[in-house]
């Protein structure tokens, strides 16, 4: 098992850079080797990504997720990996985003790219390249504010089939879509 430690500050306030990371289906544009990420639920989602020069798809579950603090996961299956993503506010319009991750290299092609540091040095590219993302944006693309677990009663996205939710209730994470009612 290897892990990965990265840090770096990003000149955001915490709320943009942590709604930021909660909208998966954009890893694509400032994450290497990530092809697609599609949303399931509130706490699955399906990665597609080239990994150490070998493609795969897995899928992931959030196992925490706190606002403005952290976000954990893990795969259910092979590749196995896992993580937590947490913001520091330092200051009004400047966030620490450190990333913390144990992964476990399979097969040869994928042990010598972990020996080379090569995920190493992806990660921090993807952290660099996560900041200039949202840096130039200066907002968030889109927020998803529930806690997993839940904290409170409205803390969790509804299943489909459940009636709209009202106000104060989280938005979805993008391809996860909210409940239509009849006739609209």
């Amino acid at each position: 098992m290897s892990t990965i430690e990265y840090s770096l500050d990003v000149k955001v306030p915490i709320r943009v850079a942590y709604n930021q990371w909660t909208q998966f289906e954009t890893f694509p544009e400032f994450m290497e080797g990530v092809e697609s990420v599609k949303q399931h639920t509130d706490t699955r989602a399906t990665w597609l990504a080239e990994i150490a020069g070998v493609k795969r798809e897995f899928e992931t579950e959030i196992t925490e997720q706190h606002p403005d603090e952290r976000v954990a996961w893990h795969t259910l299956d092979k590749p196995h990996h896992a993580g937590v993503v947490t913001f520091h506010r330092l200051d009004d319009t400047t966030t620490r985003v450190t990333l913390q991750m144990e992964y476990d290299p399979e097969g040869f092609v994928e042990t010598a790219g972990d020996w080379l540091q090569i995920v190493r040095m992806r990660v921090q590219g993807d952290l660099r390249r996560f900041k200039d993302y949202i840096e130039t944006r200066g907002s968030e693309t889109g927020a998803w504010r529930g806690s997993v677990p839940p904290q409170h009663a409205g803390d969790t996205v509804p299943r489909p089939d459940a009636p709209l939710p009202g106000a104060g209730t989280p938005s979805p994470r993008p391809g996860y879509p909210p409940p239509t009612r009849p006739g609209l």
